[in-house]
């Protein structure tokens, strides 16, 4: 019989932990190794699994010694390849996982420069639900243009899922994408190649901040649309504006609820007064399902 396909890459995130803590994870009942989003580690605590309804201990605790074998693991015992990301707290593995990782900044003329006594760490089980944009890409479609596009939901909702699918969805299109992928978590760039399927069309530019990327890729990639994941400042808003002045389609998540809380958030009432974004999608969680509602911006 197959195996489900979330149950796999729950025990695929699970391979990236020391031996003792991999028997732990992988004792848990399928059920629940189906639904986890991600595994979390904390010196002298108990390891717990991050579930739907909140995090569940396992019966084993976190030796400090765990959390360095963790990153050899994670970066294939080569952390010096692994020094850029790994400064701005996490590790982006192979398989489309990522780690988190907190401990002592190791500071130098006012930046990060590595972490040294690794305290936390938490694995996101990243899983691509291919499919999951395709019945509502045409509903962000007018007269088959693509019209700018909000995602909307609280942390954790699912928008980088669904952003990942819509451009993996508009690359076999046709359409050149350029992905921003600020916090390497909507591609999980490895070695130059993305582990999650964006599409053939789709350029993936990581690690860089949104605000220097989009007109990086203005100038370099001539992209029909430019995707970027959680616009949080307001140097963001403006290179959306200057993208969208530049005739270039736009797709991009944001932390709200709906369109009623982002429009009491100040830092975006500006790109809505200016009409950047046309439509937003908000995604709502149902008996453990997410279904995306369409709305026109005001």
């Amino acid at each position: 019989m197959e195996k489900n396909q979330d149950i796999l890459r729950y025990e695929e995130a699970a391979a990236i932990l020391p031996v003792r803590l991999r028997k732990a994870a992988l004792a848990l009942p399928a059920e629940e190794r189906k639904t986890a989003e991600e595994l979390r580690l904390r010196a002298g605590r108990p390891m717990t699994v991050l579930l739907p309804e909140g995090e569940k201990e396992l019966e084993v605790v976190v030796e400090p010694e765990e959390l360095e074998t963790l990153c050899d693991l994670a970066t294939e015992f080569s952390r010096y390849a692994a020094a850029e990301t790994l400064r701005e707290g996490f590790l982006p593995v192979r398989g489309g996982f990522r780690v988190g990782l907190c401990g002592t900044a190791v500071m130098k003329d006012g930046a990060n420069t590595n972490l040294k006594n690794l305290s936390s760490a938490a694995i996101r089980i990243g899983r691509q639900h291919l499919g999951a944009a395709e019945g509502l890409l045409p509903r962000l479609l007018r007269e088959g243009r693509f019209q700018n596009t909000l995602l909307l939901s609280p942390p954790g909702g699912g928008k980088t899922t669904l952003l990942r699918d819509l451009v993996r969805c508009l690359s076999e299109g046709g359409w050149r994408v350029s992905l921003i992928d600020e916090r390497g978590e909507a591609a999980v760039m490895v070695g130059g190649e993305p582990q999650m399927d964006v599409g053939p069309r789709t350029d993936v530019l990581d690690g860089c901040p949104k605000a220097l990327a989009i007109p990086m890729v203005l100038r370099a990639m001539n992209p029909q649309l430019i995707a970027a994941d959680e616009i949080t400042l307001r140097e963001d808003l403006r290179a959306m504006s200057l993208a969208a002045g530049c005739g270039v389609g736009l797709l991009a998540t944001i932390h709200a609820a709906d369109v009623g809380e982002l429009l009491e958030k100040p830092l975006y009432r500006q790109l809505l007064e200016d009409r950047v974004f046309r439509l937003a999608v908000c995604i709502r969680r149902v008996e453990g399902e997410r279904r995306y509602e369409v709305e026109e911006l005001p």
